[in-house]
């Protein structure tokens, strides 16, 4: 991923924010696309990987970015509504720093390029975007360049038929660039809850 252009994360992160904001109490145990988290632990994974791809941002290498994700199911405590959107924007802030960008960094206990760190965060915010909206029944759309960087990234890891996540739905070439990267990450783009 040399050469990778740098992205304002800014908008996904808005996006992603907004979609927390009109979760109701009542949909907290609701399904979600991903099947062993309920829209609270989504929340919770969202919140968690906000802090650890922003640390990975800042080179603040530690226990928050040395974590494989899978290892804990997430949850989301009293003061989540706050705290969710905070944590979205420092990520978002974090990545605007070039420095960020160049160099080795660590996430999820994977050490990997800056570069292709930010693409994976790109990937995480309009993946579970879409999982969050679909959940609650909320009507979605990415950030262009967001979405961009995330389905470079996934095509790039993709192998044959299996995804970084699980085995890759096929979405049709003429579906959208939003169907296609859901596709790509392992889930059926017309799940519904």
């Amino acid at each position: 991923m040399t050469g990778t252009t740098m992205i304002d994360l800014g908008p996904q992160t808005r996006i992603v924010a907004a979609l927390a904001e009109r979760v109701t109490d009542e949909q907290l145990a609701g399904a979600t696309p991903c099947p062993a988290y309920a829209v609270r632990h989504l929340l919770g994974h969202v919140a968690g990987l906000s802090v650890a791809f922003r640390d990975a941002a800042r080179k603040d290498l530690g226990a928050t970015t040395a974590t494989p994700p899978g290892t804990v199911t997430p949850g989301i405590g009293p003061g989540w509504r706050a705290e969710l959107p905070e944590a979205l924007g420092e990520l978002a802030a974090a990545w605007r720093d070039p420095d960020a960008w160049s160099g080795m960094t660590r996430a999820g206990g994977i050490d990997l390029p800056g570069e292709v760190a930010a693409a994976v965060a790109a990937d995480e915010l309009v993946v579970h975007g879409w999982d969050l909206a679909r959940a609650t029944g909320q009507e979605y759309a990415p950030d262009p360049a967001a979405l961009e960087a995330a389905h470079g990234f996934l095509r790039m890891v993709a192998q044959g038929d299996r995804g970084p996540f699980g085995p890759v739905v096929p979405v049709p070439e003429e579906a959208s660039l939003l169907d296609r990267t859901v596709g790509l990450s392992g889930r059926d783009p017309g799940w519904n809850p």
